[in-house]
């Protein structure tokens, strides 16, 4: 029922086929409805006839429903009448069941190839969106983002990024003068933010091998798209990752793609379920930030396919940008959900044989309002649509399919190892590292000169001492000296005895004159020998 410059979407209630115009498929879509209404059959339906033309798709498997789009359907299995009969009513007389390309990814590695990034390519403006950052600490991670470059310093991971903004923590005077202003407050809002954002498997994300968008775009030796297909069953209890990553892919797109303008059809299509979790509780420049993309990338002929409950779960500036829409049922039950079916009917193209608001609450299970880009840009006017039923299976693949599938990936072994080079982190270590043993060395070094200048202190002091010693033992007569020095006073003082006897009795003659010479003599003798001491 598809051509090649259509795909068949469905065929409304008065007989008028439903043609989704690959030319117009750039321009985005919006596919919306109550749980249980049939939207997650309408995506895989889309998501095949794109590949069929030759046009890769991407796309969230929330649920873990939507494997199955790798196998053919069977006549046997369940619900297959009913696709059979849907088939039958809306007049594809070509129907039959098929498999697709298909390349499974996994952020967790678990069921899929790795997907990661490089803090690099995510780059500061963008993380500090996804974080929430005020405009002094976006200065901040800005900084670190632009020391890092300038000093060769690869943030590749987490990791990389944890160092570096610990090392501005500590060198902050530095950067400041050189940058602008590093504050540690500022430093340690960020390294929280990111702690949250590893909790939630930023951890895995981040790293190497990276990623190469070209691995997106592929087709199969049939010339058939490949769908790559996302396991997010468990990735949706990290909305701060899923975000991350959906945005994150679409700028890389939009950075790496050339301008094709309007093609013939896409160069690929994304198709990003519960997408309600890009926005819920999102500041307001990352809502900015996804409506800036969102509105560029058409032009490098990417198509963007929200796929949500209710439609006003996407924020009004991006809703805008969706021309393709189909609107599955809804309910009424609350004021919200009544509010989003009047919004809903106002989006559409007003058909005079239809009543929107009532209309939205009578669709059956794989009805929808169906209102899409014609040739010339305008949108259609809303028709009552049944949607055409897919052609592959419907449910989950059985593990060993899984398993096979994935042997036979055209990026098998690519991604599957992490890669850890050497990076800030490593560097930033090692810098350290040195530092500290350059300090712990010259510490050493001081306290060894100290020692050693007191040793040498010591020293000289005894040195001192001991020549003050040998000096005071030098002045000192030796006991030979001391002999000499006696016997020498003594014989001294007997020959002055002596002497002074002589000379007495030669002044004062004999002993006749005795007491009176006496007198005089010992006066002689003791003058005499204290001269002759």
């Amino acid at each position: 029922m598809s051509d090649d410059t259509s795909i068949f979407i469905g065929q409304s209630l008065d007989g008028e086929p439903q043609r989704l115009v690959l030319r117009r498929a750039n321009r985005h879509g919006l596919i919306a409805g109550a749980t249980g209404t049939g939207k997650t059959v309408t995506l895989q339906g889309l998501a095949e006839s794109f590949s069929a033309q030759g046009v890769p798709v991407f796309l969230a498997d929330v649920k873990g429903d939507l494997s199955g789009i790798a196998m053919a359907g069977s006549p046997t299995a369940k619900n297959a009448d009913k696709l059979i009969a849907r088939a039958q009513e809306i007049g594809m007389t070509d129907y039959t069941f098929s498999d697709n390309p298909a390349i499974f990814w996994d952020l967790y590695g678990e069921q899929g190839h790795p997907v990661r990034a490089t803090i690099s390519e995510m780059g500061p403006l963008l993380l500090a969106r996804l974080m929430g950052l005020n405009e002094t600490q976006e200065g901040v991670l800005t900084i670190a983002f632009r020391y890092a470059d300038d000093e060769g310093l690869l943030l590749l991971d987490l990791g990389d990024l944890q160092a570096m903004l610990a090392y501005c923590a500590d060198n902050a005077d530095m950067l400041t003068s050189r940058y602008g202003n590093v504050t540690k407050a500022s430093v340690g809002a960020i390294q929280r933010q990111l702690l949250q954002l590893e909790s939630q498997g930023g951890d895995k994300f981040f790293g190497e091998p990276a990623l190469e968008i070209s691995d997106l775009i592929r087709t199969d030796e049939k010339g058939r798209g490949f769908i790559n297909i996302l396991a997010a069953d468990k990735l949706m209890r990290s909305p701060k990752l899923y975000a991350t990553f959906l945005l994150w892919l679409l700028s890389e797109l939009f950075e790496t793609l050339p301008e094709v303008g309007d093609p013939a059809k896409p160069v690929l299509v994304f198709f990003f379920d519960e997408a309600h979790l890009l926005f819920d509780d999102a500041p307001k420049a990352l809502v900015d930030k996804i409506e800036q993309v969102v509105r560029l990338i058409r032009s490098k002929g990417v198509g963007v396919y929200f796929v949500t409950q209710n439609p006003i779960d996407v924020p009004e500036d991006v809703a805008g940008q969706l021309g393709n829409r189909v609107q599955h049922a809804l309910r009424a039950f609350t004021p919200r959900e009544q509010k989003a079916i009047k919004a809903a009917a106002e989006t559409f193209r007003a058909n005079p044989a239809l009543n929107v608001e009532t209309a939205i609450i009578e669709l059956r299970v794989g009805e929808a309002l169906v209102s899409l880009l014609q040739e010339d840009g305008a949108p259609s006017m809303v028709q009552r649509t049944l949607i055409a039923p897919p052609r592959s299976r419907l449910g989950v693949l059985e593990p060993k399919e899984r398993a096979i599938i994935q042997s036979i990936s055209p990026c098998d072994g690519k991604y599957d190892e992490a890669i850890n080079r050497e990076s800030a982190e490593e560097i930033l270590l090692a810098r350290t590292q040195a530092a500290a043993a350059a300090a712990d060395a010259a510490k050493a070094q001081a306290q060894a000169d100290k020692a050693a200048a007191q040793q040498a202190s010591l020293e000289a002091k005894q040195r001192e001492a001991e020549a003050r010693a040998q000096a005071r033992e030098a002045a000192r007569p030796s006991n030979l000296d001391r002999a000499i020095q006696s016997a020498t006073r003594s014989a001294a003082s007997s020959v002055g005895r002596q002497v002074a006897n002589e000379i007495g009795k030669a002044i004062l003659g004999g002993s006749s004159r005795k007491s009176s010479g006496g007198l005089v003599g010992r006066l002689v003798r003791g003058v005499l020998g204290g001269l002759l001491k």
